[in-house]
């Protein structure tokens, strides 16, 4: 019993991931899963779907490896955050298909909150924004718009969980229905300072605190799965949302470390350890990791479109047909352009939070063509990356250790990251072991269960894979930043 199963349920897919002995990928699966849009800004996932994708990778990684169920001693999961589940306890079926966090229905719920001068309160105990991102209106807006559902909720009938308490919840046969603190911190429900759900917040939103679940540790006692699941019960020892996974995965322990995470979007996690910093910059407090009962926190900037964009390149305007190609296409594009794509698909995310904004492309000429557009849409997770960046320096001194470390799909692309350096004008790490948050949910598992080191020695085991150094002339790089600012700028004032 040397090896762990880690669940890595995404946006757009769901994972598994087995670590052999010194936490060594043995064997993984995926499959993807459709994504719903019944109205403009509204995205949702059939919650079945999530469960039934991440059973069969789990037991498919499993059966790679050549193992069996007494060979896995734990499961770590981690997940897509913010993402609102609302299921029946007695059934277990949903009410509702789920509302992913990319979602912005509750986009003038959370400005009337605002108008009602809550936003102020609401920050100081959660660490967050009034922003339909965020879990609680997402909530509330099931609560309101479901028949009988709130009363339901007060009798206890309802359980409420972002994407980690529904799978434990299918996992343990509807045993455990708890989440961990990480994932509870997304909530826009939870006090992140006392570390409990916020009576005063759930009763501004109307939200029965009989539907919430219990908050555990990141390595924690999770209960065990269904013996029919995998031929035998096996312990969840380990859960944290993908960020904070990705966090651990990369090692990010000490004070004034930062990573960031490429995926469908991006998210930059500053650890400022005990101390619970109050962003002056429009950025997210939250908790890093919570082990043993010790809570260390961090800054972090969320930015809703990265890997995403380059979908669209592919599923939108059909330009490319793998994402590999992407990196070809940018080297041939004309220098002599400057087109800047502002990919606000979804709304803007940090510093801004503006969900009312809508992508935008600046500098186009009747030259403008595939390679110039592809350039544009990598280049613009740079500039986002920088916006996250300059915040993070400005509100926190001990961000100045001046070195960023990478992870996730676009961490790949060599082109992306030579530019991101460039434009931070500060080095790039990328690890050897790029997908990170499947690491960070297995270290977790595998530190509960007596198989892993403590934190200290796990960090020495990082390993760099390559390191990209800023190779842009000062002059350059200030110049093409502003641009960028100014097209934001532009962006913003065309929403209104």
């Amino acid at each position: 019993m040397s090896h762990i199963l880690s669940i890595d349920q995404g946006t757009t897919s769901s994972r598994a991931i087995v670590f052999g002995p010194g936490l060594r990928a043995i064997a993984s699966a995926q499959r993807e899963f459709t994504q719903h849009y019944p109205s403009s800004g509204w995205v949702e996932h059939d919650a079945s779907d999530l469960w039934v994708t991440v059973a069969g990778v789990a037991r498919e990684a499993v059966e790679k490896a050549g193992l069996h169920a007494s060979d896995i001693a734990a499961i770590g999961i981690t997940n897509q955050r913010e993402t609102t589940v609302l299921w029946d306890r007695r059934t277990g079926q949903p009410l509702h298909r789920a509302i992913v966090w990319q979602d912005r229905r509750t986009a003038g719920m959370c400005e009337a909150l605002k108008a009602q001068g809550h936003e102020k309160m609401i920050s100081a105990r959660t660490g967050l924004l009034l922003d339909p991102y965020f879990s609680g209106t997402k909530l509330k807006w099931l609560l309101d718009t479901i028949d009988g559902a709130r009363e339901r909720a007060r009798r206890g009938e309802l359980c409420f969980g972002t994407v980690d308490s529904w799978l434990i919840w299918n996992l343990t046969g509807g045993r455990v229905h708890a989440t961990d603190a990480t994932n509870a911190a997304r909530t826009l429900l939870y006090n992140i300072a006392e570390n409990r759900w916020d009576d005063e917040i759930c009763a501004l939103l109307d939200i029965p605190m009989q539907v919430l679940p219990e908050v555990r540790d990141c390595a924690d006692d999770y209960g065990v799965t269904r013996a029919d699941l995998f031929g035998r019960e096996i312990p969840i020892l380990g859960v944290a949302g993908d960020q904070q996974a990705a966090t651990v995965g990369q090692a990010c322990f000490a004070p004034g470390m930062m990573k960031s995470t490429y995926g469908t979007g991006c998210f930059a996690l500053l650890n400022t350890g005990a101390e619970c910093v109050v962003s002056q910059n429009r950025l997210l407090t939250t908790i890093a990791y919570r082990l043993k009962g010790q809570t260390s926190y961090a800054l972090e900037g969320s930015i809703f479109i990265a890997g995403a964009v380059v979908q669209w390149l592919r599923d939108g305007l059909g330009i490319i047909r793998h994402a590999s190609e992407t990196q070809g296409l940018a080297e041939k594009a004309d220098r002599g352009q400057e087109l800047v794509l502002v990919p606000a698909f979804t709304g803007l995310g940090a510093p801004y939070w503006r969900p009312d904004c809508r992508g935008a492309i600046y500098g186009l000429t009747r030259n403008s063509g595939p390679a110039e557009l592809v350039r544009a849409a990598l280049e613009s997770v740079g500039f986002q990356t920088r916006d996250l960046w300059e915040a993070m320096r400005a509100d926190w001194p001990g961000a100045a250790q001046g070195v960023l470390r990478v992870d996730g799909g676009m961490a790949v692309s060599d082109w992306t990251m030579q530019f991101l350096a460039d434009l931070l004008g500060a080095p790039v790490d990328r690890p050897v072991v790029t997908e990170t948050t499947a690491l960070g949910a297995g270290y977790l598992a595998g530190l509960q269960a007596g198989l892993c080191p403590e934190p200290d020695e796990f960090a020495r085991d990082w390993a760099l894979d390559r390191r990209f150094d800023p190779d842009m002339a000062e002059d350059e790089r200030e110049g093409r930043y502003r641009r960028w600012k100014k097209a934001v700028e532009a962006t913003m004032s065309l929403a209104g």
